[in-house]
């Protein structure tokens, strides 16, 4: 297979991955959205627990996307209040590292098992339908993984594909990269899922994909903001909030994140579990940040943002 093959079976093996990961967040919307809607409006008017539920969620769901995007319209719907969803944001920028901890410990060959089993389910009632649904989603998810490594690892020995990674080393050029890729694909996952694969096969740096991995928690904030702009003021403030809450994090990352790297790496027991390290100390650092100062924040923010000035319409 020449080079050009190679490079559209992996193209493919990763749209592959993000219409699973697309599939088995819808599929599970599906099962239990109400449920989630209703456990959401009760248990954040407290930041804590607001903020473990979103992690546990969006590490199920595997997407902050859909989760902080229901938090945008849960605002809107005045099912949740504006100070409530800030806890939702945080939280989900903590559960979607998950995805970076399966694909470290290679968790990616249970794959098949998920896609059968879910298969079989969808062949049985109506409720277990549903469900077997999402688990051939999350079944799918892991099998493009393994397709994704494989169709990379010819790359491997191509010097142009490696002269283009080698540009990443560049702390600016991978956040950039990071940032760029995930409000293009409107998923971190896959950004998170790929750059790890690519460290395992040795094909990336560490240090060049931990920057990478921090600009994508940036870009994923490009799906609220989306989902926020037909929506009321409360709602339009949620998205911005979130944007913010990435981006105030990397900026304070900014000056140590080349020491930061180097060290998660020495500490570490091996370069695909630096990153996965690297992910969750970044969004854990930053969550509990603005969780701390959360009675602080929130009200400049409101004033800022939720706030109608005198003779606004």
């Amino acid at each position: 297979m020449n080079a050009f093959q190679t490079l559209v079976a992996a193209i493919a093996a990763v749209v592959l991955f993000l219409h699973g990961l697309q599939g088995f967040s819808r599929e599970l919307q599906a099962v239990g959205g109400a449920t989630l809607k209703r456990w959401l409006g009760r248990v954040t008017a407290n930041r804590w627990s607001g903020f473990g539920v979103a992690a546990l969620a969006t590490a199920i769901v595997q997407s902050s996307s859909a989760v902080t995007s229901l938090a945008v319209t849960l605002v809107d719907a005045t099912v949740i209040s504006f100070r409530a969803s800030l806890g939702v944001l945080l939280g989900a920028n903590v559960g979607t590292t998950a995805t970076a901890w399966l694909v470290s410990f290679k968790l990616t060959g249970i794959g098949p098992i998920f896609i059968v089993l879910g298969a079989g389910l969808s062949a049985l009632p109506i409720r277990l339908r549903m469900l077997g649904k999402a688990v051939f989603y999350f079944g799918l998810i892991f099998f493009a993984l393994d397709l994704i490594a494989a169709e990379l690892r010819p790359l491997q020995a191509r010097p142009e594909f490696l002269s283009i990674l080698s540009r990443a080393d560049s702390v600016w050029v991978g956040l950039l990269a990071g940032f760029a890729f995930t409000a293009l694909i409107q998923s971190s996952s896959v950004t998170t899922g790929l750059s790890i694969l690519l460290v395992q096969q040795g094909v990336l740096p560490a240090a060049a994909a931990i920057p990478i991995v921090i600009g994508a928690n940036v870009g994923s904030t490009s799906t609220a903001l989306v989902a926020g702009l037909g929506l009321g003021r409360a709602a339009r403030a949620t998205a911005i909030t979130n944007f913010m809450f990435n981006s105030v994090g990397l900026l304070l990352f900014l000056p140590f994140l080349r020491p930061f790297a180097d060290w998660v790496i020495s500490v570490s027991s091996g370069p695909g579990f630096a990153v996965a390290w690297a992910h969750l100390i970044f969004n854990l650092t930053v969550a509990l940040l603005f969780l701390l100062s959360l009675d602080r924040v929130e009200p400049l923010l409101r004033r800022q943002l939720v706030v109608r000035p005198a003779g606004e319409q």
